[in-house]
This record gives structure tokens, sequence and C-alpha cells, in this order.
């Protein structure tokens, strides 16, 4: 099928779907809800395709103009600007376009589950630890997300692990090129000499799972119910809100302890683990997916340096499209973290442009 005709088809089903919608008395809630859903996800791409027709059609006028000036130079080069630039905002749309057309991750409008923890270089990797977490929760902030922090591990102001549950629009779909091994260099506080050290944190990135996802089997679960510890007062050790949850086959362990209600700690603790779950499956696919790119941008290997953040040279680079910017700080504040997504976006975009069928 041609591109044409698939633009065709996208116009004639968004005028259907709109005059649906024009009789909403005559439709069920369940049927307004799709339909809704749907002709929003088509507005986009339609008035980029009408766009597109309306400027090729002003294109085609334009030459025509040029054509019948060619006995006055003024006119004549006012009309050859004009092409150019209706030329290039062709050229712009047909791009948009065809990102546009390219098959949708389904987990993209998800919500999503950040795992942070500290990994090699003892405390300097848990004030890592620590730096990414608040960078991430900066982040959030500036693009207007919900962001909680589901569970903690502290020590000594440095974190061992954290798990984070991010709400709010395009949330996994910008995040999930963030998992992955991030690596700092830079000189500790307790460093007298002034020698740099690295150390590393882990991140990963899992789309958040309904119960329609995943169907958990409560035999395959075994639950241990235990006093809290570490910080919380009186609340520590008097009672038994903490909640461990072992998946019987696949061996993952969750474990939930920063709320003072056990019903609250274990609805924590089963998002989780369904959304790890969920993530195992994503897996799979993801390591099929890679095994035929050359590049890891969208692979969401979790093993692999993905990036550094450099303090004494102010530069933070992302290893799998060799992006380098000196804006380590505006990066830490989630300032300039749009910088970094936004070319990782791109490169997976053209990545899977190349190899789909409408590059051709």
């Amino acid at each position: 099928m041609s591109i044409k005709t698939k633009l065709d088809q996208i116009l004639l089903r968004y005028e259907n779907v709109g005059a649906q919608l024009s009789k909403s008395f005559e439709l069920s809630q369940d049927d307004l809800r799709k339909l809704s859903k749907e002709f929003s996800d088509l507005s986009k791409i339609a008035g980029l395709v009408k766009e597109l027709r309306c400027t090729e059609a002003t294109l085609a006028e334009t030459k025509a103009l040029f054509r019948d000036t060619v006995d006055d130079p003024e006119l004549r080069e006012l009309a050859n600007n004009e092409v150019i630039a209706l030329k290039e905002r062709i050229d712009s749309l047909n791009h948009q376009i065809l990102i546009m057309l390219l098959p949708k991750d389904t987990n993209d409008e998800r919500n999503a589950i950040i795992e942070i923890r500290a990994g090699t270089g003892g405390d300097e990797a848990g004030l890592f630890a620590a730096d990414l977490l608040r960078m991430y929760q900066r982040y959030a902030a500036i693009k207007g997300w919900g962001f909680e922090i589901m569970s903690s591990t502290d020590f000594v102001g440095s974190l061992r692990e954290a798990v984070v549950s991010v709400t709010g629009a395009d949330v996994f779909a910008r995040l999930k090129f963030e998992s992955g091994v991030h690596r700092v260099q830079r000189v500790p506080d307790t460093e007298a000499s002034g020698r740099i050290h690295t150390s590393a944190a882990t991140v990963a990135v899992l789309p958040e799972a309904e119960e329609i996802d995943v169907i958990i089997d409560e035999k395959d679960l075994q639950i241990d119910v235990y006093r809290a510890s570490g910080a919380g007062g009186q609340h520590v050790n008097k009672t038994e809100s903490a909640i461990r949850i072992t998946h019987i086959p696949t061996g993952l362990v969750v474990t939930q302890q920063d709320d003072r209600s056990q019903h609250r700690n274990k609805a924590k603790a089963m998002k989780i683990l369904r959304a790890r779950l969920y993530d195992l499956e994503n897996e799979k696919a993801n390591a099929e997916r890679a095994a035929d790119r050359k590049s890891q941008v969208g692979s969401g290997d979790r093993s692999e340096r993905i990036r550094t953040y450099n303090f004494p040279q102010g530069r933070v680079t992302d290893h799998r499209i060799n992006l380098t910017l000196y804006k380590l700080s505006q990066v830490l504040e989630g300032e300039a973290l749009d910088e970094v997504i936004d070319a990782l976006i791109a490169e997976d975009q053209a990545e899977r442009l190349a190899s789909s069928d409408l590059s051709t």
C-alpha cells in the first residue's frame, strides 16, 4: 500500500469517526469513549495531512506563478523564495507524518515504575543514586507529572535503592530510554588528594501494568508479614505492617514497609510485582527486536552503560548516540534532561523508520 493511499484512508476514517461522534446520543458510553479516543489519536496526523495537501497545492500554484514571471526579476525572486520555503515545509510535514505512521509502542501511554539502585563505588554510588532520584523528581515536577516514592532504603545520607511511581501524560514514552547503568566521575568530599572516583547506579524503568495485563494467581504468592525496621519512631518493631511478597513461579520478591498500613503496603507491593512481571514479558520482545537492530537505544538493556556524568568537566555523555552536553548541573536539575531524551527519541525513530517499509 502506498503512503498516499494510507493517508487517504486516515482522512476518511477521521471524517467517519467525526460523523459518528456528531450523533453521540445514539452511542453507548463504551462506544463513545472508544470513538472519542480514536478521534483524538487521529486528529494530529489528519491535521498534518490536510496541511500537507494544502501546502502541495500552494506549491503548484507558486511554481505556475514562477513560470509566468520571466520578465519580472523582482517578482521572480519572490516566487523562487516562496517555492524554496514551501518545499522545506513539505519535507518537514512528510517527515512528521512518517514518524506518526510508525508502529506505536503499546506501553508509551502508560505510567511508569522507576527503580534506582546504587551500584559499584561504595558510599559514592549511594550519593549518586540519590542525585538521580532527585533528578527524576525535579524532571517530573517540570512535566507536571505525579511522583511518589513507594519505597526507599537510605544509609547515612546516601541511597541504596528506591522504587518510584510516576504518573502523567507520555511518562513511559519519555522515560523508557533511562534504563541502564549511569556512571558518575567526580572527586568525593572525603578525597583529600583530589583523585577522581568512578561509581555507578542502575536505573530500571518499567511500564505500569493494570490488573487485566497480568493475571496473578494467589496460589503463586507467598506473603510474609513482619515488623518494619529502620527509622520510624514508635511505629518501628511494634506493628507488623511490613510486607514481603514472593512470586513462586519466577522467584521475584517485593518488599514494602514505608507505610504504616499493612493494607497499603500490600497494595504497593502488588503494584510493583505486577509491573515487574509485565516487564519480563516485554524484555523477551525487546531482546528479539534488539537482535535485529544495530543500536541498543530502545532495547532497555539494564546491564549496558548508557550515560556518564563527569563533574570535573561539567559534561553529560550518552554513549548510545554519542551525545555530549556541557550542562551537567542543568541535567541533574531536570531542566536539560529533555535535550538528552529528545535526541534519544529522534534516534530511535530514525532507526525504526530506516528499517520500515515507510522509508522506501
